[in-house]
C-alpha cells in the first residue's frame, strides 16, 4: 500500500493520486463519522468510486478537521 503524500497546504500532493485516509480504526458514532479517518459512512462507501476532484475535497476537509496521516514504517 502506498503512502499518501501531504502537501504543505494540507492537502494530498497532486503529483500522485491520494491513498485512502482509512487509519485502520473503523468506529462510528451516532453521527456517522468514522472516528479513525474522519470521513462519513457515505464517503467510505464510495472512496474506490470517487474521482480525483472528489477525493481531494474529502482530504482537504478531514485535514482541516484534524486528521492527521498515521505514519506506516
Amino acid at each position: 500500500m502506498t503512502r499518501t503524500s501531504v502537501a504543505s497546504e494540507g492537502q494530498p500532493d497532486d503529483t500522485s493520486e491520494p491513498d485512502t485516509p482509512c487509519v485502520g480504526v473503523c468506529s462510528t458514532g451516532f453521527d456517522d463519522v468514522c472516528r479513525g479517518c474522519l470521513r462519513t459512512a457515505a464517503e467510505v462507501g464510495r472512496w474506490v468510486e470517487m474521482n480525483p476532484a472528489e477525493k481531494r475535497a474529502v482530504w482537504t476537509r478531514i485535514l482541516a478537521e484534524g486528521y492527521v496521516p498515521r505514519r506506516r514504517d
